[in-house]
């Protein structure tokens, strides 16, 4: 030791501290020998002089960054400002700071203490210009060295991404192949359930509705049992971070994606925190190589799930809401034609009915409202219009999906039946290689061979269930309801959200307006693929509603009050089908209140005068049965009236005096019988003088 190199004996009485570090676990677990080299320096602290020595390592794994805390590195600065320390030992300015911050830091403490810094290449005085100098030159140093690093390793990694040759982490449904690169995994059953929630997503529309499905058939899906490796994982009931990670992956669409999330940079208590896995916009991917390999659906169904995931994120400014159902047909898809601002929903009355509003409450009072029952119907009507020509050919698609969908519940199950023949062999195989004596494990072994057993039966009878449908749920009959496409869609079974989703499916938006002169409300319909077309809609006045009695019986009723009973317009009006405002059948006093209310003429016997007679009246005039006088009728001989069909026969009284009505009650009915040749009579004939 030189003279140069001397310690003065006050520092010699201090304490000398070892900093020993390692920048990562891995340096931790795989560098051994640099580990060892600093444990070293304790050997050349008491070559030095020194007798009092203390070893920090618990920055041991951490980084010298700044970005993460160090403790050990902290007691390191206590102990200086203490003035306990005589002497700071460590390989290199790498392993006691990588940032300028905390090195300049050190380095003043250790001045103001008067004590020096000792590595490798020999004793530095903060004290001294010269050395702290050279002590900031190599903390600069080691600074710039960490950036360098840090860029190669980065660009390198950057540039093989490019290529899609960067062996990054893929999601369930993908492996790396040593000779191939990225390919499918081939368990089977894995990817059907990947193309199960394509296909529900596609069908429903909803990561939340996709969810319920296959949660109500009993759908399983990969989960880790290895941490991060992939390796290993259990089969467990679906969950929403499943439909949604599997939705929201590019990775799924066959494309090669890299640099989609981001960090973000915080300072927390005077250090910079880091927190990673913050998605970047779309235009902001680092690396998207499309075709990369093979997907589960193609790019365009990718952009179109995300954009209907984006739709259905309602509550945001700007966003429309998605068919969720609800009293509304057209919730989110009328627009207001004088401020073209998005109509919302109210419901209002005892019995909640829907009503179109402009309004906001940050904004001038509402250009329009009006209620929604009367504008659902109407384009209900509409589209069914529209929708009718190719009502076959859907009946057809809508039949093969319904097929298709009991397929693959049912590809689902066979393999979910395969892979747990697979493990009841297998514990059979582990339980029959045990020695029987060792009856610690050959118990284990004999539980888990039971419990594969019973995953067998479960999911032979989960296959059964599902290979033989239920006798109380109907076949649904397409072909009829391709026929009738309103009884379809007025079906019971039919769901508001159903309506809603087909509605969406071709109709873009709705601009509507009100033309207060004429009392209507003007839509503007534009179809999907660029068709528009215009409907008007009768507003309802002042005090109407919606359980008034419809126009059509209104014009019955009209017609028939100044010639038939109320009794008679009633039952008139039940045989034709038709309700009361409220949905019930007609009476003799509920046609009287209509009559009192719409100021209709009632129904006298006195005002027709014996001009006019009913069926029953007719009969009674000419003494003959109702029917006889309905074969009159049927048979054009007597003349008659109705005022629409179903309705009661009007005869006039002057045509029961015709010669045809005379002609036809003097001339004597028969039994209708054929003659054939040969046949003997069973009655003979008696004339008026006796027997023949």
């Amino acid at each position: 030791m030189t003279n140069v190199d001397r310690l003065p004996e006050l520092l010699l009485k201090r304490k000398a501290v070892i900093y020993v570090r390692q920048s990562t676990q891995t340096q931790v677990q795989t560098n051994l020998e640099s580990r060892r080299r600093q444990y070293d320096l304790v050997e050349e602290a008491k070559r030095r002089g020194f007798r009092d020595i203390e070893v920090i390592d618990e920055d041991m794994g951490r980084s010298a960054s700044g970005a993460v805390a160090r403790p050990g590195f902290e007691r390191l600065v206590a102990l200086l400002c203490a003035g306990e320390v005589g002497a700071v030992l460590c390989m290199d300015a790498s392993r006691l700071a990588r940032n300028g911050r905390d090195w300049h830091h050190l380095l003043e403490l250790c001045g103001l203490v008067e004590a020096r810094v000792i590595d490798l290449d020999g004793v530095y005085d903060p004290c001294r210009a010269n050395d702290r100098l050279l002590l900031g030159m190599k903390g600069s140093i080691s600074e710039f060295e960490l950036n360098v690093l840090r860029t190669r390793m980065l660009d390198a990694k950057r540039a093989k991404a490019y290529r899609g040759d960067l062996r990054i982490s893929v999601p369930f449904g993908y492996i790396w192949h040593r000779e191939v690169g990225l390919g499918l995994d081939p368990n089977l059953r894995l990817q059907e359930v990947i193309r199960l929630i394509f296909a529900r997503f596609r069908e429903l529309g909803s990561a939340r509705q996709v969810l319920l499905s296959l949660r109500a058939e009993q759908v399983h899906f990969p989960r880790p049992s290895d941490g991060r490796t992939l390796t290993h994982f259990d089969w467990t009931p679906v969950r929403y971070r499943n439909v949604i990670s599997v939705l929201k992956n590019p990775f799924y669409a066959g494309a090669y994606v890299y640099g989609k999330s981001g960090k973000q940079m915080a300072i927390v208590d005077g250090r910079a925190r880091k927190s990673y896995k913050h998605p970047k916009p779309f235009d902001e991917w680092d690396v998207l190589l499309r075709e990369h390999h093979e997907g589960y659906i193609d790019w365009a169904e990718f952009e179109r799930n995300q954009k209907q995931l984006a739709t259905n994120a309602y509550g945001k400014a700007g966003d429309v809401k998605s068919s969720r159902g609800g009293r509304a047909l057209l919730a989110g898809l009328l627009a207001c034609a004088r401020c073209g601002r998005r109509l919302f929903v109210a419901y209002t009355g005892r019995i909640p009915q829907p009503v179109y509003r402009c309004a906001r409450f940050d904004m001038p009072p509402q250009c329009m409202s009006f209620g929604g029952s009367r504008i659902d119907a109407a384009i209900g009507k509409e589209l069914l219009r529209v929708v009718e020509p190719m009502a076959i050919e859907a009946a057809r698609q809508a039949e093969q999906m319904h097929v298709d969908t009991l397929n693959g519940q049912r590809r689902i199950v066979e393999l979910e039946l395969q892979q747990a023949q697979y493990e009841a062999t297998l514990a059979e195989r582990r339980y029959a290689a045990c020695d029987p004596d060792n009856r610690l494990i050959a118990a284990q072994l004999e539980k888990n061979w039971e419990a594969a057993l019973h995953r067998v039966l479960a999911c032979q009878t989960r296959l059964e269930t599902v290979s033989t449908p239920a006798a109380d749920v109907p076949t649904p009959d397409f072909a009829k309801l391709a026929e009738d496409l309103t009884a379809a869609w007025n079906a019971p079974n039919v769901t508001m959200r159903m309506r809603q989703q087909l509605v969406r499916a071709l109709i873009v938006d709705i601009v509507a307006d009100v033309d207060e002169t004429a009392r209507e409300v003007i839509l503007t319909i534009h179809w999907q693929g660029g068709q528009h077309s215009q409907l008007r809609v009768r507003k309802p006045g002042s005090g109407e509603h919606g359980c008034s009695t419809s126009d059509e019986a209104l014009a019955v009723i009209r017609s028939m009050a100044t010639r038939w009973s109320d009794q008679d317009i009633a039952a008139s009006l039940n045989r034709m089908g038709m309700r009361t405002g409220q949905g019930k059948t007609w009476t003799a006093h509920r046609v009287s209140s209509i009559r009192r209310v719409r100021d209709i003429h009632a129904y006298r016997p006195a005002e027709k005068d014996g001009e006019w007679l009913t069926m029953s009246e007719a009969a009674k005039q000419l003494g003959i049965t109702s029917h006889a006088i309905r074969r009159l009728i049927n048979d054009r001989i007597l003349p008659a009236e109705q005022v629409m069909p179903d309705a009661p026969w009007q005869i006039r009284a002057s045509d029961l005096r015709s010669e045809a009505v005379a002609a036809a009650l003097t001339r004597k009915h028969r039994p209708c019988r054929n003659d054939v040749e040969g046949q003997i009579p069973m009655f003979i004939e008696v004339s008026e003088g006796g027997a023949q």
